[in-house]
């Protein structure tokens, strides 16, 4: 059943119900593929989370070396390397001898971490059972030295490898452009006889990611070939900058030119249409693209939301998140957010309510939402509830930004004693930010006493900061108290302060009425 229909075919749902098909007959009655079928669609139909991989791969009796390899390879995948050596290690207890696809998968776990070490054991474990030979572990090798460890090894292993291998030159040249020398892999680009499409593109992700988007141009006009990475690629660097109408002048030379756009150069435009508030320009792409479409996978129906909740349109943004057939944490969080944004506090405090009873667990920018959406609601209660609710039942250590979420509506309410409680009690050292929130707070409600000692703890973060002594002066201003109006004055005057003039910003291509 699995074997007819492809992984990416078969829902979360159909998986379970074949797995509990195989447990009532026997896990192993029917031999070892129905298994192996069953552990490789799991881990490539649960979106990046191998957590029903698991309990699938730790329910069979006695998992051979593929069903061990697919669980390496799906925890580095899922950016989980800790879980991919715990895997590796059992191969051991196992008995079981590790082959060159082991240490593909392996090595890719490796590169996910941010020190060398990891590399260089299982660098030792290769050379030690001898799949050095081996070229896609030697690449592997490459790739992993090359991203995180010594570009020198990288050099050695590269000259092993011949100037022939295009996959080992590649690499290397990403790793000298990921380090920041552009210059040097450059140099081996231009040097290397044998470049293909992959040489190329990486060459211009490199200037792409650098925001060198004029080289990047001038590359991707002289590349003999072009394929859907490439246009990707330029289109992507010019979004990344904030470049639209270039991003889209692009884009039009892409269909232009034949090429099908896919989901990655529609998902890099919406998000740049987001950042920018182009509505316009993102429904032009959400009516050509995307709207006839069958079906819509979360990553293009979550581009989508959150381009129509951050440009203001959250009835849109609303009807596409009601249209979607699967969402995810982020789906929710952009709606969440979306309508808390645009002045729709109790919308989204009712969309959080309703995420939690789909048992959709939520992460710190949920929590986040939620919290600003009470902060401007001032449903305080609701906001002081959700606030246990992240630490006791979910594990979740608030940070800075939430902190300031609470003070933000405690202050709003008047409940200034309770907000500099919660100030007092953070784990963490309040940030400027959380300081400056309170004190705005006490400037609103006039709280001249909690106004002074908050502005002394600023004072000792940042000493320099006009905008702290214009709060103050205008908390004594509040309360007719012309003294102290003075006495913070005199003290910009000693320090050299002065308040900051207001400006505003016109864009000249943008009709005035």
């Amino acid at each position: 059943m699995i074997r007819k229909g492809s992984a990416a075919r078969l829902s979360p749902r159909a998986l379970k119900q074949i797995h509990g098909n195989l447990v009532v007959h026997g896990v192993a009655s029917r031999g070892l593929q129905p298994l192996r079928d069953l552990l490789l669609s799991c881990i490539a139909s649960f979106r990046g989370s191998m957590d029903y991989a698991r309990k699938v791969f730790d329910g069979i009796p006695c998992p051979d070396l593929f069903m061990h390899n697919a669980m390496v390879r799906g925890y580095a995948h899922a950016a989980a390397p800790a879980s991919a050596f715990a895997v590796y290690r059992r191969i051991g207890a196992a008995r079981l001898r590790p082959d060159g696809f082991t240490f593909c998968y392996l090595l890719r776990a490796c590169a996910g971490l941010p020190g060398p070490r990891a590399g260089c054991q299982v660098h030792a474990v290769v050379v030690k059972l001898g799949f050095l030979a081996d070229a896609f572990v030697r690449n592997a090798l490459i790739n992993v030295h090359a991203k995180c460890g010594d570009l020198g090894v990288a050099g050695s292993l590269l000259d092993e490898a011949g100037e022939q291998d295009v996959v080992a030159w590649s690499a290397v040249m990403a790793g000298h452009a990921a380090r920041g020398d552009l210059g040097v892999a450059r140099q081996m680009f231009d040097e290397f006889q044998h470049k293909d499409m992959v040489c190329w593109n990486v060459m211009l992700g490199a200037y792409a990611k650098r925001g060198e988007m004029e080289k990047a141009r001038e590359l991707f006009d002289s590349a003999p070939e072009k394929d859907v990475v490439s246009w990707n690629t330029i289109i992507t660097g010019y979004a990344m900058q904030g470049m639209l109408e270039q991003a889209l002048g692009v884009f039009d030379e892409m269909r232009d030119a034949g090429w099908m756009p896919d989901e990655a150069t529609i998902v890099n435009l919406l998000s740049c249409c987001a950042n920018s508030g182009s509505l316009d320009v993102g429904r032009m792409i959400h009516s050509l693209h995307l709207e006839d479409r069958p079906s819509m996978t979360i990553l293009a129906g979550n581009a989508l939301v959150s381009m129509y909740a951050k440009c203001g349109d959250v009835e849109t943004a609303v009807k596409v998140f009601n249209k979607m057939k699967e969402r995810d944490v982020w789906t929710w969080n952009s709606i969440i957010g979306g309508l808390a944004l645009h002045g729709q506090a109790e919308k989204s405090v009712q969309f959080f309510n309703r995420m939690l009873e789909e048992r959709i667990h939520p992460n710190e920018i949920s929590f986040l939402c939620v919290l600003s959406a009470c902060s401007h609601a001032g449903l305080v209660e609701d906001g002081q509830r959700y606030f246990s609710l992240m630490k006791e039942r979910y594990g979740i250590e608030p940070n800075a930004r939430h902190y300031s979420c609470v003070v933000d509506m405690l202050g709003r309410s008047g409940l200034l004693d309770e907000a500099f409680a919660i100030v007092s009690g953070m784990r963490c050292e309040p940030s400027v930010v959380v300081w400056r929130t309170l004190l705005a707070a006490c400037r609103t409600h006039g709280n001249v006493v909690l106004g002074k000692l908050v502005q002394e703890r600023l004072l000792r973060m940042s000493g320099d900061a006009s905008g702290d002594y214009v709060l103050l002066s205008s908390i004594y201003a509040s309360n007719s108290e012309w003294l102290g109006v003075e006495s913070v004055r005199r003290s910009m005057d000693r320090r050299g302060l002065r308040k900051i003039a207001a400006f505003a910003h016109i864009d000249p291509k943008t009709p005035a009425f």
